[in-house]
């Protein structure tokens, strides 16, 4: 059987409804997608591990049901628990482990049909918003290769630039779908919280929530209907959805009233490409017949970036304290808990095993946020809690009076490679951080949902995302805007320089 040699022209909700027609076989899909990462994944590095043989084989034993997305090819996060699939969450010391169980938000991505080609790069635990860990190298966003593709989706934001698969999974815990889909050039939608499955539980369930970057609005809209809804004991459950998102995708919405600002929280200017990049994405939403006010809650950024710093740092905290007390036997987690002990007291260390590679056991910045969590007592957490519950009432507030908020995702088009520099002082690096960062992680401790549209591109061709900021469970309203700005100028016929197209 040969690969389908149409595969660029559709996007997912296109090849599936392709395969239910039988006009094309998913092996077929398969060997598409394979021979584009194959032909073009060495420069990229989008993809850290590959099950291609398994998944040609699954894709030809694909049962013939109603799944909706039966046969599509995509590319799971390197974050994600499967059982028996190897899992590394892009650190040296789990370059050898393997998942023991399979999260419901994976399992329902095999339930939906799609065809799992491997796994996409992240950062160390997804803690840094470029994707550059020293166990698997950057990478390389494909319209500059000395760019960063962002983080930590960077990895499937990248797989779906360069067309490998029109949708891959990500995550979202701080900004993680957005600022790859900004700094890629393609779409990404974080949920609500509530909205997604999170069984089991996590330490990052406050902050994170699970979609997909995608190339089209429907695809994440049709994605959104296949795979959401919380499970029975989820702490939490958004309001149930009014209708199909796809339905919403395709749908204009009526006249919004959105405000906007291109200055952070902090009152900082952004780059003068990103703020041109926002004074024509309002420009176009006038014409769409939306009213636009430049306006922005009332927030201290200070006080966000040091709160939301310290609930960062607890989720490097809470990892450590969860593997000296795992009961997993695997050894890692075995090697770990022998050489951290009371971790609590311990100065940054390296792992015997990984001493032999050269490396330390954990990158700089992980270290210095289990430092920082370490040094915060309970009450001190709890503290920065508040503070940034009282920062989300402010923007539950604003978007009383407003249907939308817009802003640039990042502070910045699209970083060099290296340029978040783990070995400069804390101070500096986190400076560095807030200012990229600034404008993202409200939707995530807000639990709000928000979405980077990639409606600009800078004169050197990086494009530049667009970042609307909606009401608590009210996605549709995102995904209808979308939509809108899709049809008013699509994106996805723009191709980066490395892509594989055909």
């Amino acid at each position: 059987m040969e690969a389908f040699s149409d595969y660029d022209r559709y996007d997912a909700v296109g090849l599936a409804e392709l395969v239910a027609g039988g006009d094309v076989h998913p092996v077929e899909l398969a060997l598409a997608a394979i021979a584009r990462v194959e032909a073009t994944d060495g420069p990229v590095n989008a993809v850290v591990s590959r099950r291609f043989e398994r998944a040609v084989d699954e894709a030809g034993r694909l049962p013939l049901d109603g799944a909706p997305f039966r046969g599509v090819p995509t590319f799971i996060k390197d974050l994600v628990l499967e059982a028996d699939e190897p899992v590394t969450f892009g650190s040296v010391f789990f370059r050898a482990y393997r998942g023991p169980y399979t999260t419901e938000f994976a399992a329902r991505i095999r339930r939906a049909g799609f065809v799992r080609l491997g796994r996409t790069n992240t950062p160390e635990f997804g803690l840094l918003p470029t994707t550059e860990p020293a166990l698997h190298g950057p990478t390389r966003n494909p319209w500059d290769l000395g760019r960063s593709a962002g983080g930590s989706s960077g990895g499937a934001a990248a797989a779906v630039a360069a067309r490998y698969v029109p949708l891959a999974q990500g995550s979202d815990g701080g900004g993680s779908i957005r600022i790859p889909a900004s700094a890629c050039g393609v779409f990404g939608l974080k949920p609500s919280r509530g909205r997604m499955p999170r069984r089991p539980a996590t330490t990052s369930d406050y902050l994170s929530v699970e979609l997909a970057l995608s190339r089209t609005v429907r695809d994440s809209a049709a994605f959104l209907d296949a795979i959401g809804g919380a499970t029975p004991g989820d702490q939490y459950q958004a309001p149930p959805a009014t209708g199909p998102f796809r339905d919403a995708a395709a749908r204009d919405p009526g006249p919004l009233r959105i405000a906007f600002s291109t200055v952070d929280f902090r009152g900082s200017a952004v780059h003068p490409e990103c703020r041109k990049a926002i004074l024509d994405t309002a420009e176009l939403l006038e014409d769409l017949g939306h009213e636009l006010v430049e306006e922005r809650p009332a927030i201290d950024g200070d006080e966000l970036a040091v709160s939301f710093l310290d609930v960062w740092a607890s989720l490097a905290g809470a990892m450590f304290e969860l593997l000296v007390d795992a009961g997993a036997e695997h050894r890692a987690v075995r090697v770990m808990r022998s050489i951290l002990g009371d971790w609590r007291t311990a100065k940054i260390i390296a792992a015997a095993e990984s001493r032999k590679a050269g490396r330390p056991a954990f990158e700089p910045f992980t270290w210095a946020l289990g430092d920082r969590s370490r040094r915060r007592t309970p009450g001190m957490l709890q503290t920065s809690i508040v503070r940034l519950q009282k920062i989300a009432q402010t923007a539950a507030d604003f978007l009383e009076h407003h249907d939308l908020f817009l802003t640039p995702v990042l502070g910045s088009p699209p970083l060099p490679i290296g340029a978040i520099d783990q070995s400069r002082s804390w101070e500096e690096l986190t400076e560095e951080l807030f200012a990229y960062v600034a404008f993202t992680p409200l939707a995530n401790f807000a639990g709000l949902p928000a979405m980077s549209v990639p409606l600009s591109w800078t004169d050197g061709g990086l494009p530049v995302g667009s970042h609307f900021l909606g009401r608590y469970g009210d996605e549709a309203t995102l995904l209808s805007l979308a939509g809108q700005l899709e049809r008013a100028r699509p994106w996805s016929r723009r191709i980066p320089p490395v892509a594989a197209t055909r």
